[in-house]
């Protein structure tokens, strides 16, 4: 580390840190802050120290990348304590004095249903019918041309045909699925109808717990463990008469795209990975093997496979969509949502699982219509002005096409954001605090560096950084005041802390495809504005038409 004034780590910084850490008596952390401000940086040796307060006991290696890792963390900490804060700023986090009661009535699952309600005629092939929209196998499913029970067989097929080409399965639930769909098909025929998700065989990320079945986290660690707990969002599923075919792969413990069985890999190119951390769910919607299913994300674990994976797409805004039942990694950042074929269908299934819980105090009940109710030319878009990349300027042009209004805009930059991270690492380490100070170091991935140095940031500095975090969401809510929703734009890190949604569509050309991979486009919509935003995507999608594209999963296999 380079020993510039402004760049070492000064006495004051250090004494902050330990006494956050609550290490030592004062006259001890006075010397030992000494020590390091002498040394220009944060030893071993002073990690070794510190253990006894952490209550870990870590090898030489790991102390000496603890050590660098908090020196890293102190400049980041030095960054956000250049942020004024008044008195008056608070964290970006509450406190329930009780868990609310689920609210009833104000949720109308009943007028969800899609534009278009006419079935098609049944394709002569199983091929064509597995790479339907739910949008179209549900007015199949309805006016029976098709049944739960067939359609249930065809993925379940399909799973274990091409598994073996992208590892996406960890578990089939082929009993369940068989069940679930054999009770559709029964309610269907006397004329009880749940909905458009009724009789759709579905995937779940395996972060979603299911009573009966393992939910591995996708880690080696936990490859065995079984919850006895149905997650929310499965549940809204089941209500929905959707039929769960099983859990798919995610990166170890929702991190990429390498779970404890392998690599998950791109449909239209499995010599590359997924992505994550919802890898699986990715991509068996998009080699066609189920009907949709359901991800989560934290920093872009929906938005990064479907962009990898050309598939459509939605995170939703945070809080939309209960995480009861599910993994936990940051508990102000996690969100779940859908994974399909079309924006539209991401619509139907945002209608049934979307909604205050009891169990999930962060899960609220706002208002969501579909068909979306305001005409796509009445709506503002925000757009990025300068040297942009070509997706966003071919973008701007079907927008135009579309009658939207453009307006150029500026993503917050006031108050540092990336540094924000600290939260979820810092959130993450807490979550997995039992395996830490068990010691456990293999079958967690790469996490272990991160959960390990969490134990050594100060409360106070997490604390800041979420204070910060509400000047930041603040900015935001300014800037989307202007504005129903924007195209494009490197936003990842901001819109996960402020809880934005976003949308993802297949559009275009991927650079450099051997298969003709469409690229994507992303828009990013007002808190708890998904009607708009799904509007204004799917009316996009249809000009595009790029979802329609197939990978070539049979030649791919042949080629293994």
């Amino acid at each position: 580390m380079s020993s510039c004034p402004d760049e070492r780590l000064s006495r004051r910084t250090i004494l902050a840190a330990l006494a956050g850490l609550g290490v030592g008596t004062a006259a001890f952390q006075r010397a030992v802050a000494w020590q390091a401000e002498q040394a220009g940086k944060v030893t071993a040796e002073l990690i070794q120290q510190a253990e006894w307060i952490a209550g870990i006991t870590l090898t030489d290696e790991e102390r000496k990348a603890i050590a660098t890792t908090v020196e890293r963390d102190q400049r980041r900490f030095e960054t956000l304590r250049k942020v004024e804060l008044t008195n008056s700023v608070p964290p970006a986090m509450a406190f329930f004095a009780a868990p609310p009661q689920e609210a009833g009535g104000d949720i109308r699952r009943d007028l969800i249903r899609p534009i278009h309600a006419a079935a098609p005629e049944k394709p002569q092939s199983d091929e064509d019918v597995a790479f339907l929209p739910v949008t179209a196998l549900s007015a199949l499913l309805r006016t029976r041309k098709i049944s739960s029970v067939e359609l249930t067989n065809l993925y379940l097929s399909r799973l274990k045909r091409y598994d073996e080409l992208l590892k996406c399965v960890v578990t089939l639930t082929e009993d369940l699925a068989l069940e679930q769909a054999e009770r559709a098909d029964r309610e269907m025929a006397a004329g009880r109808y749940r909905g458009p998700l009724h009789g759709i065989p579905w995937g779940a990320k395996d972060i979603i717990a299911w009573p009966g079945y393992k939910t591995t986290w996708g880690a080696g660690h936990y490859q065995d463990q079984t919850l006895d707990v149905k997650a929310t969002v499965a549940r809204r599923l089941e209500e929905a008469g959707a039929v769960m075919l099983g859990k798919l792969t995610v990166g170890s413990l929702a991190l990429g795209d390498q779970w404890f069985g392998g690599m998950t890999r791109n449909p239209w190119n499995p010599s590359e990975g997924s992505s994550g951390s919802s890898a699986g769910s990715t991509a068996a919607v998009v080699a066609g093997l189920v009907g949709f299913a359901i991800g989560s994300e934290t920093l872009g674990s929906i938005v990064s496979p479907c962009r990898r994976c050309s598939a459509s797409g939605l995170r939703p805004t945070f809080g939309r969509v209960s995480r009861y039942g599910c993994m936990t990694l940051s508990w102000s950042m996690d969100k779940i949502g859908p994974i399909a074929r079309s924006i539209e269908d991401c619509a139907l299934i945002l209608g049934a699982i979307h909604g205050a819980d009891a169990s999930d105090i962060t899960a609220v009940d706002r208002p969501f219509a579909w068909p979306p109710n305001r005409d796509v030319r009445s709506l503002k878009i925000g757009y990025f002005e300068g040297n942009r990349p070509a997706e966003e300027r071919r973008a701007q042009e079907a927008l135009k096409e579309l009658g939207v209004k453009l307006v150029p805009i500026k993503l917050p930059d006031k108050y540092p954001f990336n540094p924000l991270t600290v939260i979820l690492n810092t959130e993450a380490s807490a979550a997995f605090d039992d395996i830490t100070r068990a010691g456990v170091r293999e079958g967690i991935g790469r996490w272990g560096g991160t959960f390990r140095t969490g134990q050594f940031v100060p409360a106070i500095e997490y604390l800041r950084a979420c204070r910060i975090r509400t000047l930041v969401m603040r900015e935001m809510e300014e800037l989307m005041s202007s504005v129903d929703a924007y195209v494009g734009g490197d936003d990842l890190t901001l819109t996960n802390l402020t809880g934005h949604p976003t949308t993802i569509v297949p559009d275009g050309a991927r650079d450099k495809s051997p298969n003709d991979q469409p690229g994507t486009i992303t828009f990013t919509g007002k808190l708890f504005g998904e009607t708009d935003l799904l509007a204004l995507a799917h009316a996009y999608q249809q000009m595009s038409g790029a979802h329609l594209r197939r990978p070539p999963l049979e030649k791919l296999l042949a080629a293994m």
